[in-house]
């Protein structure tokens, strides 16, 4: 499996499914290696088809596929694992459910005991935010760049979320952030593969 770490693209709220592919499979073309589908308003047919859809593009593309929420939904289609947060299933049950070779994130807000929680419960990997303002999500509570450097010695990988776009996501790397989950930056674009190759040299550049 691969790490956790670099770009990570979330799905926005496409009702149409051949448009949600296609958007999705242009990220990947340019070097996303990570996906999260979410989408809060999608009936169970249209969550099933879609989720169905991106694991089998995720697959041919190599990239890791990750449910937001939904347990049963990973399960259904074979996804690589879940992000939960604070009102979705608890860590114990969804590890249970879906064994210990699948991937489990935890959002963690802005709350460092929260995520040293999770990560001894043995999460995947936790998500901090919301950073900036965001559009997706304007009433999350902030987190303070800080609580990154805090958090780097639970020794699971970071994921920064919220208001990421190309010009603030090298700070958030260079605080200690694994991965940066962008929705808006990548997927309300016009040019979505010039966005993702951005992301992808911001994270290169930092590691250079």
């Amino acid at each position: 499996m691969q790490p956790i770490k670099g770009l990570y693209a979330v799905t926005p709220d496409f009702a149409d499914t051949t448009a949600l592919v296609a958007k999705v499979e242009t990220v990947l073309v340019a070097g996303a290696r990570l996906l999260q589908y979410r989408n809060k308003t999608a009936d169970t047919a249209t969550g099933r088809a879609q989720a169905t859809a991106l694991s089998v593009l995720c697959r041919r593309h190599g990239a890791i596929l990750i449910i937001n929420d939904d347990v049963s939904l990973a399960l259904a289609v074979d996804a690589d694992g879940v992000h939960i947060g604070a009102d979705d299933t608890a860590l114990a049950v969804a590890r249970e459910q879906l064994g210990r070779t699948k991937i489990i994130g935890v959002s963690c807000y802005d709350d460092l005991q929260l995520a040293r929680t999770a990560a001894g419960q043995g999460a995947d990997y936790i998500a901090f935010g919301s950073f900036y303002a965001s559009s997706i999500k304007p009433g999350a509570v902030r987190a303070p760049l800080s609580i990154l450097s805090a958090a780097r010695g639970l020794s699971v990988p970071m994921v920064a979320i919220g208001g990421i776009t190309l010009a603030n996501a090298g700070e958030l790397i260079a605080a200690g952030a694994d991965a940066v989950a962008v929705i808006s930056a990548l997927f309300s674009v016009s040019d979505a593969a010039a966005a993702t190759r951005g992301f992808c040299r911001v994270f290169g550049a930092q590691h250079a």
